[in-house]
């Protein structure tokens, strides 16, 4: 849809919903979003968010193997329960219908402040907001996990241990994932698999990037999508989650706290006990989600469902997700591991042809330098994008078939190739205690997160762990 067509159809529906002055004002697209667009502005004097599914793009709420869990529709009224319970979510004050042409979505109150974590963790300007956010988090889930059910959207779905664990390996087989790590996390989490929890309200994205602070700390938990009824562990870990710490890899709870403090902030908010198996349980199964949620982000690429630049970046997250669970799982080895040999080689040579990844990094230069400057908003993030794309490419010019063919050695000194690796990994029939073997998968690790993103915190732990320099 046009920029034009769009502002107006907006106006229209503003005009017929709230009344007052037809025109809207400041009108932006707000930067992210790889499921769901938002937009803000300005009408009759409030600040407003639109939240809609982007052009093309179906409302799955209530398809299983959907990254949506719920409709946009239910998403609104859950929305509007639990601010009206005391939970500190934006008001919704209006939902698109057929008539403005707009597709699925809803308007909210613009809170105010920020969300980038980026910007959040270690600013000065959010020092006292920061401090208290362990205290703030277990306040908002206590009261978002004590909801009542009588009364919430009837499409919110109760997905058990058990269920949730079958839908990731289903979805993991069907892009034809074959990641030594993620096979093995699922054996373990099948092997390890706790009795069910009693059901309440679980939020299902609350994490920092989703969480909107201010000077005085949350002013609105945002994103509702993943909604549904289950362990409200799974909330409390999946805010532990390696992923979501932002750069500030050593803080467990979100990038600003230890897990230990964010437990016990919780405890005292909602009056119960943590069991730790559990919550460890469900740290290793929220990492490898959001592995399998990479993997099925590349993938609707390829199936054209949405062929954006963003879903091929997020595609290669997955090497994120791999040494996340390399580091779990040797914490939890009986001994500990022995250093390894390991250099990042050159990336550009000094002698002979121009080199592909040369030719990269002259068009890294022009992005950056030549193209960037003149963007802002949403275009400048899509540059960027580009840019993080570009050094992709470029690592693994320089890179690929090196690794790769390291990787093929490594495999043939233990006697296996990479299919039935995984296989005997899932199966539990080869064992991460067998040094030889985790040396390769750190090794692997390392070498594909050393292409995808060398500026991952977890890359940085892991070389301090396993001592190289």
């Amino acid at each position: 849809m046009e920029e034009r067509e769009f502002t107006e159809k907006l106006t229209r529906f503003c005009a017929r919903q709230f009344g007052g002055e037809p025109e809207i004002a400041n009108l932006r697209r707000l930067s992210g979003g790889a499921n769901m667009e938002s937009w803000s502005f300005d009408h009759g004097g409030q600040g407003m968010v639109l939240r809609r599914l982007p052009d093309g793009m179906a409302d799955r709420g209530g398809d299983e193997a959907a990254i949506a869990a719920i409709s946009l529709a239910a998403q609104a009224k859950l929305i509007a329960i639990a601010e009206q319970a005391g939970v500190t979510a934006p008001r919704v004050l209006g939902v698109l219908g057929d008539e403005d042409a707009l597709g699925t979505g809803f308007v909210m109150a613009r809170a105010e402040g920020e969300t980038l974590p980026h910007k959040i963790l270690g600013n000065p300007d959010f020092a006292e907001a920061e401090a208290g956010l362990s205290t703030a988090c277990a306040r908002e889930l206590a009261l978002i996990h004590a909801l009542p059910r009588d009364g919430l959207p009837g499409d919110i779905q109760t997905v058990t241990e058990r269920q949730l664990l079958d839908q990731q390996e289903a979805a993991y087989r069907e892009v034809d994932g074959a990641i030594p790590i993620f096979d093995h996390a699922f054996g373990w989490l099948e092997r390890h698999l706790p009795p069910p929890a009693e059901p309440k309200l679980v939020h299902g994205d609350f994490r920092m990037g989703n969480l909107m602070i201010d000077s005085d700390g949350i002013s609105a938990v945002l994103d509702w999508e993943l909604a549904h009824f289950g362990d409200p562990l799974e909330d409390l870990a999946y805010l532990c989650t390696p992923s979501w710490r932002f750069g500030h890899y050593e803080k467990e709870a979100g990038g600003f706290d230890s897990a230990g403090n964010l437990i016990a902030a919780y405890e005292a908010a909602s009056g119960t006990t943590v069991d730790r198996a559990r919550f460890d349980w469900w740290l290793v199964y929220n990492t490898l989600w959001w592995g399998v949620a990479c993997l099925r982000m590349g993938h609707s690429y390829r199936d054209g469902s949405a062929h954006t630049l963003e879903r091929t970046i997020i595609g290669r997250r997955v090497s994120e997700v791999e040494i996340d669970l390399v580091l779990q799982f040797e914490a939890m080895r009986d001994t500990e591991s022995r250093p390894i040999e390991w250099a990042e080689p050159p990336l550009l040579p000094e002698t002979g042809e121009v080199a592909y990844a040369e030719i990269l990094n002259a068009l890294i230069e022009w992005d950056r330098e030549k193209v960037m400057p003149g963007l802002e908003g949403h275009p400048l993030f899509e540059a960027r994008v580009a840019n993080n794309a570009l050094g992709i490419a470029q690592r693994a010019a320089a890179w690929g078939g090196m690794f790769a063919a390291r990787q093929a050695q490594r495999l043939d000194a233990l006697d296996i190739g990479h299919g039935a690796f995984c296989e005997a990994l899932r199966g539990g029939h080869r064992d991460l205690a067998d040094d030889d073997l985790f040396d390769h998968l750190r090794l692997s690790a390392l070498e594909r997160l050393s292409i995808d993103q060398p500026k991952y915190g977890g890359l940085r732990v892991a070389k301090t762990r396993w001592r190289i320099k």
